[in-house]
């Protein structure tokens, strides 16, 4: 958790833009549950205020500022209040170029008395009461941070900490500078008398540039900024470690581990007679809480055991990437990876595990008009998967279903669940590790197409995620393919508002069916296969390096992500009369082109579009879909609309966001952060290492 990651000089900008305090009391309300008092905002609006300053006074603007940080990764897992350290203070030594952290305590007491008969320990405020020494805090939140499971673990540092009394004058706060005060690398204490000292000081700490790098280094030990899923998975295939499952995720990992231990027969010794119990786990949680990494680590952990374990999905876009880029040349891999509709006839033996990824797009039944009328499924599609093994795990998000026979949800398998005879064990997931773990983009996504009852605010930068609005579609593109040639990764997707050829003749020429004025792109092949110019087929169009030359939609992108992702709005969704109104399209045919083309514009979404949705669900599947789009990037998102009106609403909501370096191009991201996207794996199959006891902790999960 945190609420705010900006350099000290960027911060300074924020704040005389009177942005700074609004965004930090929605982040706390969102955290705590709770409104932030009128204490909490204007010791925001004045002390951390003052720090930035000195801290621009003392050449050191660039330093970052990382404000209300909890002072460990897993503090959801800590009885009662998390810890959370008024400011950490990241930047680079300027001697031994490690990292440099101070750790710092806002405090805007003006008078501090001895209490009788106790030591300087514990003090008196006027108007307060007796609180502890600032330094007690802070000694806490040093060992948090340097402990074994601490972010600094594993780094070469400086970690200090200070309080900073900017009212109060060294006479009238004597009790906290006397001799018998509590010591330390952390017990530091500044008041104004002593401002000329802080800042020198923090010279001392800091060097003059290279904050960037540092807090880089210090966000992802923190959890902030995760490897992507499938460059881990790459990176990780037959090692013992990329991701650390923390906090919720950990939880919900081990206890769905434990509980395969219980009712499934060891594998080496199989038992005279069967444990017949069913497990049914459910886990929800929206885009970035870590659904996927869960099922991918316990997968991992249960095949390692020798246990008979399927990954499902409803997702060709997903299996596609995950078997094509991941699974290159290992069959029996790719093999392990399968879809929902796979289980009409159900496995015998059954599966010790089936993991069911986006359950969200579950079907009523398994039906496919290319198979035989024998092949249909004649049953639910959920009741197919549940007979398919003893242990299920299904994770679901009801806000990325995008289509209208998509029936997965919470009460659906509940119902399954009775059916069966099944405890149902539910864990809900809410810590946010996508879009730069910006729980404020995700939300402000949310509020703004209309997916919340949250009203749309501006969107206020917060270091971790950005947003800009693009002109034209000229210029979105050029955005995401310059980032592309500078080592990013990056997409551009669009709503389903044009016709979607499949490929032309033999030599399987993609028609240029996005058209926006001068400007014509394809879609991603509607194909299996590749097609002229080597377009990748639609599978894996998300991780093929030629797939920057298409347009992707909902279908191609959900479940993966990029650096930077464009998204293209189009007449399906626009602004009008201050609300959101929207549109179905009709097609018309260009004879001299042999294909179709739009003739009054709208969803072409030939499923979401069609006359049997009515116009709420409608609404409810096209702000979905765009919610998809909107969240596949992982640290900066370029929006467009096709429709005028639309685009200068957008703009109202995004602002100017031209502070400093905030923009997260690849020149501008410093060298730690420009971590390269991994090619597939060579063909051949390499061998997955069994589990090992190697002594480290037994609750820390890892990635593969």
């Amino acid at each position: 958790m945190l609420l705010l990651k900006l350099a000290a000089q960027d911060l300074l900008t924020l704040n005389s833009r009177r942005r700074m305090v609004p965004h930090l009391a929605a982040r706390w309300r969102h955290f705590r549950g709770a409104e932030a008092s009128l204490t909490e905002r204007s010791a925001w609006a004045e002390s951390l205020v003052s720090l930035a300053e000195d801290l621009v006074a003392a050449d050191r603007g660039n330093v970052e500022m990382i404000v209300e940080c909890a002072a460990t990764l897993d503090e959801t897992d800590r009885p009662g209040e998390p810890r959370l350290i008024d400011v950490v203070l990241v930047g680079n030594h300027p001697e031994g170029r490690g990292l440099s952290v101070q750790l710092v305590e806002l405090k805007r007491w003006s008078m501090v008395t001895r209490v009788e008969r106790a030591t300087a320990e514990l003090v008196h405020v006027p108007g307060l009461g007796r609180k502890k020494h600032p330094a007690l805090q802070l000694r806490e939140y040093y060992q948090a941070f340097t402990s074994d499971k601490g972010p600094l673990h594993g780094l070469k540092f400086e970690c200090g900490g200070f309080a900073y009394l900017h009212n109060a004058t060294d006479a009238s706060v004597r009790p906290l500078l006397d001799v018998d005060a509590p010591t330390g690398a952390y017990a530091h204490v500044y008041t104004n008398d002593r401002r000329e000292q802080l800042m020198s000081d923090l010279r001392a700490h800091f060097a003059h540039d290279g904050a960037a790098s540092a807090a880089e280094i210090l966000l992802r030990n923190l959890g902030l900024r995760n490897t992507p899923l499938l460059d881990a998975m790459i990176r990780s295939r037959g090692e013992d470690t990329v991701f650390t499952l923390r906090g919720q995720q950990r939880t919900v990992a081990d206890h769905i581990l434990d509980r395969a231990s219980k009712i499934l027969p060891d594998p080496q010794r199989p038992a005279l007679v069967p444990d017949e119990r069913r497990a049914i786990f459910l886990v929800t949680g929206g885009a970035g809480t870590g659904k996927s990494a869960i099922g991918l680590q316990i997968k991992a952990e249960l095949e390692a055991e020798g246990r008979v374990v399927k990954y499902a999905s409803g997702s060709r876009a997903f299996n596609g990437a995950i078997q094509e880029h991941v699974g290159y040349g290992d069959r029996e891999f790719r093999e392990t990876f399968t879809y929902f509709s796979n289980f009409v006839t159900p496995p015998d033996p059954p599966l010790d595990v089936l993991i069911c990824d986006e359950a969200h797009r579950l079907r009523a039944r398994s039906t496919n008009r290319f198979w035989k009328p024998e092949n249909q499924g004649t049953k639910a599609q959920v009741d197919e998967l549940l007979d398919a093994s003893r242990l299920t795990v299904f994770f679901l998000d009801e806000g990325q279903s995008v289509r209208p026979h998509e029936v997965g949800s919470v009460g659906l398998l509940k119902d399954a669940a009775r059916r069966y005879g099944a405890a149902l064990v539910e864990y809900p997931l809410r810590e946010q590790f996508r879009c730069g773990g910006s729980d404020a983009y995700i939300r402000w996504v949310r509020a703004m197409l209309g997916v919340s009852d949250e009203e749309p605010d501006r969107w206020t930068p917060d270091g971790l995620m950005h947003v800009e609005v693009a002109d034209s579609p000229e210029e979105l593109e050029q955005i995401i393919r310059s980032e592309a040639r500078a080592g990013a990764s990056a997409r551009m997707v669009a709503g389903y508002c044009w016709p979607w050829t499949k490929p032309l003749g033999k030599e399987r020429r993609l028609e240029a069916d996005v058209r926006i004025g001068d400007w014509h792109r394809p879609w991603n092949a509607y194909s299996d296969s590749f097609c002229e110019n080597e377009a990748p087929p639609s599978k894996i169009w998300s991780v093929h390096e030629n797939g920057l030359d298409q347009i992707g939609c909902v279908y191609t992108a959900q479940g993966l992500e990029w650096d930077w992702c464009g998204v293209i709005m189009g007449d399906d969704m626009v602004r009008r009369d201050g609300r959101w109104t929207f549109r179905r399209g009709k097609e018309r045919e260009d004879k001299e082109a042999g294909v179709k083309r739009v003739a009054v514009p709208g969803s072409f979404d030939p499923k979401v579009k069609s006359g049997s949705v009515d116009d709420q669900q409608f609404a409810r599947l096209i702000r979905h879909a765009y919610h998809v789009l909107a969240t596949r990037a992982s640290r900066a998102t370029v929006l467009y609309s096709t429709d005028e009106e639309t685009r200068v609403y957008l703009k109202e909501l995004v602002g100017q966001a031209q502070i400093h370096g905030l923009r997260p191009t690849w020149e501008n991201l410093p060298e730690v952060a420009r971590i390269p996207h991994l090619p597939r794996p060579r063909r051949g199959r390499r061998p997955r290492k069994r589990r090992q006891d190697t002594g480290s902790d037994p609750n820390e999960l890892r990635l593969f």
